[in-house]
């Protein structure tokens, strides 16, 4: 008699499967670092993704993704992707997490994809969001996008049992956060100040050794839900707000299923209780090494995570010239 597969073996595949989709988004993007050209680098990635996804016996369907059909060829919001044959999955994804850093040859360029049941991930409309966020370990609700960027600090360093100086924030380096920047700096607080990225800069929250112990800032909604996927599978906390300035984005995002446009929106709104997270380095990192290569062999670095079972994996591959054979095909 056979032996019954475990209930959660679907899931455990997935896992595996999730890592090899990021991995080949970032192998395609990597061969465009440093040359400048960004919408190359980005459609080599959203090819590859692609490719990878419809491999999988899943019934997905892109949720947050390059666009709307009218805006996107490819992994639009509202594509169907993978055999039919699996479970109904959410996806989101980012196929190049920093497109301009990777035609700059900058760190941390990766590529991202979240899946959940369908209905667990948050409909985000193209439009910006006010973010908060920060790692696991800390007692609920310690943070919040209603108090002050000082009350936020304070908080966070009276539960690290610091003082604030010691606190050191990431801060997108934009023109509309010169008064964001100066409150912080009023505290003490280093900041590191990223010129693209804001998936990476959330996450970098979660690992002790980037020495980042909070995000705050105004960046790309459907960015937030990303890192929101990933928080939540560590134990993160995290807030946002959208940020709507006309009526037509009032509209998009009433329309995706959000009833109040200026409510905070919890991490547990933007990312249901099971979702996996994946991400891959296209160049060196603070947290991901980049793609590299040696003759035909390529490495890659990634993290892929499981919010269910709190499980976290770093996986280095190896990929021998057989890859290249599947890039072509």
């Amino acid at each position: 008699m056979a032996a019954k597969k475990p209930k959660n073996v679907i899931d455990r595949m997935l896992t595996l499967e999730l890592v090899r989709v990021t991995e080949s988004a970032a192998i395609a993007a990597s061969k465009h670092i440093g040359h400048g050209r960004e919408k190359a680098a980005d459609q080599a990635a959203v090819d590859a993704m692609r490719r990878e996804l419809n491999y999988l016996d899943i019934n997905g369907e892109i949720v947050i993704g390059e666009g709307e059909r009218d805006e996107a060829p490819m992994l639009f919001i509202g594509e169907k992707v993978g055999t039919g044959k699996g479970p109904k999955l959410d996806i989101a994804l980012d196929p190049l997490e920093g497109t301009t850093l990777t035609a700059k040859a900058k760190a941390d360029a990766m590529t991202v994809m979240a899946m959940a049941r369908r209905g667990a991930l948050l409909h985000a409309p193209d439009v910006y969001m006010d973010k908060i966020a920060i790692g696991p370990g800390y007692p609920p609700g310690l943070i919040d996008l209603d108090v002050s960027p000082k009350e936020n600090i304070a908080r966070l360093a009276d539960a690290k049992g610091v003082a604030m100086k010691r606190i050191r924030a990431c801060i997108l380096d934009r023109p509309r956060h010169a008064d964001l920047i100066r409150q912080v700096r009023e505290c003490g607080v280093s900041i590191s100040l990223i010129s693209d990225g804001d998936i990476a800069g959330i996450i970098r929250t979660t690992e002790p050794s980037t020495g980042i112990d909070i995000y705050m800032g105004i960046g790309g909604a459907p960015e937030g839900v990303l890192a929101a996927a990933a928080l939540r599978c560590i134990g993160g906390q995290m807030q946002g707000r959208l940020v709507t300035t006309n009526a037509e984005q009032k509209g998009r995002a009433k329309r995706m299923g959000i009833k109040d446009v200026h409510a905070k929106i919890p991490l547990e709104g933007m990312v249901g209780e099971d979702v996996f997270f994946s991400a891959t380095g296209v160049t060196d990192g603070s947290m991901l090494a980049g793609v590299h290569r040696s003759g035909k062999v390529k490495t890659t670095h990634s993290i892929v995570m499981r919010s269910s079972s709190g499980t976290v994996r770093w996986i280095r591959t190896r990929h021998g010239p057989g890859f290249n054979k599947k890039e072509s095909n």
